[in-house]
Formats: structure tokens, sequence, C-alpha cells
């Protein structure tokens, strides 16, 4: 529940071109996964989750994860970390989300409306993203 001094948004992360039948999670409070899937042929997987956003912007929430004074991001964990152990992948991708536009928070606190971030999953070596993974995109979307 947000404080009188945060407000509650929801994120969007969509993983595009994930590798085909590798398992994606988010990351939960206890660093367990949380909302495991994989694709099937390719579709993009999609996580959604609510944050807490106070002035500054200052980001608050069960998956938000806090590295320094400023960098706030997300984990999507992979293969092996998001609960499949026969798989030989055992990595997590980390999504920034301290440098998300002014305007988009704005917008979304305002009006209710989802941030989505668009993310490759899949390395130039043909193995799932991980590490520091940038958006190819991050807009406004609809519910």
């Amino acid at each position: 529940m947000a404080r009188a001094d945060q407000t509650e948004i929801d994120l969007r992360i969509v993983i595009e071109q994930p590798v085909i039948g590798v398992r994606h999670s988010l990351q939960a409070k206890d660093d367990t996964p949380l909302d495991a899937k994989s694709s099937r042929e390719g579709e993009p997987l999609i996580f959604d989750f609510p944050i807490r956003v106070a002035p500054g912007p200052k980001f608050f929430g069960d998956q938000v994860r806090r590295e320094g004074p400023v960098r706030r991001f997300v984990y999507i964990r992979i293969g092996q970390m998001a609960g499949d152990c026969g798989s030989p992948w055992s990595r997590r991708m980390k999504i920034d989300i301290h440098d998300i536009d002014d305007a988009l928070l704005e917008r979304a606190m305002r009006e209710g409306e989802v941030i989505e971030t668009i993310v490759i999953g899949t390395a130039a070596d043909g193995t799932p993203a991980c590490a520091t993974v940038r958006p190819t995109a991050r807009r406004i979307a609809g519910r």
C-alpha cells in the first residue's frame, strides 16, 4: 500500500524475441521466481506489476531493487533462476527503471496508465539476454 507521499502505478515489461522454451520470471520480494512463463513459439513474454513512486522521483515496491543512491531496477530471472532446474541457463536481466522519463511518470500517476518497457530477450549469440538490458522502447500502454 502506498504511503501518503507515494503514488502507485503499474509497470509492464515486455520481452520481445525471447529464446523459445526458456523460463523467465519476475524476482519476488523474497528473491524467488514470481509469475514464471516461457515462450512456445517466440511470442513476447509480458510481466505486469505495481510500483510506488515518491517525489524525486524515488521508486519502491516488491520487485524494485536498488544499487547505490539512485539506481533502481527490476530483475527478470531466467532458466534455473526462474525455477526451471533442467535449464542450461541460470541468469538474470537487469532492467533499469530510475531513468523513466518524467512525462511518462506524470501521465501514469495522473491518468492511471501503464508504463510499458520493451526489451529484446535474445542476445547476439542466440542465448537469453542477461545483465543490464537496455529498453528498445518505453511508452504509455493500454491496460
